[in-house]
């Protein structure tokens, strides 16, 4: 299968395997983790990204710990981001599963702009490829969907879409190696386990080769997509106006078009606005100033005579992380500094907007995110423990603010420093202290 994948590679262009350096989104499961053996085998440089969605408790904690221990076993960068699903879907009105790939691909995004890596890699495969085909069409959708997951798609590529799923579990068991099993992946509720387990068994009956056909049909599907594509950027190029994160798109431009609310989807599905979004979009075209429309990830505002698009911030709904001898840390409204120092003629200060912290004591990588209820630390210069809340309260800050707090954790989940107020007993610089970490919030 290793040359299998190559040649994949190198036929479909994806990336270079001598100088482009992957991050790989790992889940735990058989499919994340045949492709991190994959890479690890042909020497491609690369990272690992786990999603931690807060859906499916202890289960959840156990894939996280796993994809960490299999980061260690390749001796590569790994990164966990810990996010708020539940609440980002109910604030947009959107499923679960769209709300968690919102959130993982913005963060993957910023993965990539932070450390500087060439692509993210997933390893949906040819099986998966056929579900999506079959999915999309069963929702309504357009060539994009009719083509299904693309081996190569902006900065994300896909090296197992040319693979089997027999013969991905062939390679597992050859080598011998462990994945997680997510519980879930058997339930129907799922809209696209249903079609796994009750519809493709009897549509492979029909055609036993169901997901070859399916991916030489997105062959000719992509080939009739390239031509409506072209077509599209040249109208981005007359109608599309970036200045830094805000797009404008000409309203004067874009009814010069054919099919005009065709195209705008098109325009339009970087930023994860829905076809019938699309069409409201249209219609308010000659509509009054101030219309506003919503995707997960995006705000679009109908002005005069533009369309103005702002990207949200996802960042409340995650975490962000400070690995060893990293030394500044950029989260939203939030600018860490982390200064390591010998111990041997180190002050304290009492600012409140510094934390000395025993660097020995610390687990790695520390993560911040917003204070949550349930949240507990020990003050330093206090006996015992005391709630986040109570803390809080103790401290006057305003109900408004409260919102803001944010917590310093190290990697066995315990809270290091409320941001901004008093750091953890537990991590003081003592006479024993050997090495100090000094963080300070600009």
């Amino acid at each position: 299968m290793l040359d299998r994948v190559r040649q994949f590679i190198e036929e479909k262009n994806l990336f270079s395997p001598t100088t482009d350096q992957l991050l790989v989104a790992v889940s735990g499961g058989i499919d994340s983790v045949a492709l991190a053996d994959v890479l690890h085998r042909l020497e491609v440089p690369f990272a690992i990204a786990h999603c931690h969605f807060g859906l499916r408790g202890e289960e959840a904690d156990a894939d996280e710990q796993f994809v960490r221990k299999l980061a260690k076993k390749y001796d590569v960068p790994y990164f966990a981001e810990f996010f708020q699903t539940k609440e980002f879907a109910a604030q947009e009105g959107i499923s679960t599963q769209m709300a968690a790939r919102a959130l993982r691909y913005e963060w993957f995004e910023r993965i990539l702009q932070t450390q500087q890596l060439s692509y993210i890699a997933t390893a949906h495969h040819q099986r998966d490829a056929a579900e999506t085909m079959l999915l999309n069409l069963t929702h309504g959708t357009g060539l994009a969907g009719l083509h299904g997951i693309q081996a190569k798609n902006g900065y994300v590529v896909r090296p197992f879409l040319g693979i089997g799923k027999e013969e991905l579990f062939e390679y597992v068991m050859e080598n011998r190696l462990v994945w997680r099993e997510d519980a879930s992946n058997d339930s129907t509720t799922y809209q696209r386990n249903r079609l796994r387990h009750d519809v493709l068994p009897v549509l492979r009956e029909i055609n036993p080769n169901l997901d070859q056909t399916l991916e030489h049909t997105a062959e000719r599907v992509g080939g009739a997509e390239e031509i409506v594509r072209r077509y599209v950027a040249d109208t981005a190029a007359q109608a599309q106006k970036k200045e830094g994160e805000v797009i404008y798109f000409n309203i004067a431009t874009l009814q010069a078009t054919a099919a005009i609310t065709l195209v705008l989807h098109e325009l339009l599905r970087p930023f994860n606005f829905s076809f019938p979004v699309t069409k409201e979009i249209v219609a308010a075209f000659k509509a009054t100033a101030g219309r506003r429309f919503e995707s997960p990830t995006h705000t679009l505002v109908k002005d005069r005579d533009q369309l103005v698009i702002t990207r949200k911030s996802l960042a409340n709904f995650g975490t962000h992380q400070l690995q060893a001898g990293q030394t500044k840390l950029v989260a939203e409204g939030l600018h860490l500094t982390a200064d390591l120092q010998e111990a041997e003629g180190f002050s304290l200060t009492r600012k409140k907007n510094e934390a000395a912290l025993d660097a020995d004591r610390l687990q790695f990588p520390l993560t911040v995110r917003r204070w949550q209820e349930g949240d507990w630390f020990m003050p330093i210069g206090m006996k015992g423990k005391k709630k986040i809340s109570d803390f809080l309260i103790d401290q006057k800050v305003p109900l408004n603010l409260k919102d803001d707090v944010r917590v310093l954790i190290t990697a066995d989940q315990r809270i290091a420093w409320v941001i901004g107020f008093r750091p953890d007993e537990r991590y003081k610089v003592t006479e024993e202290t050997q090495r100090v970490l000094l963080l300070r919030r600009m």
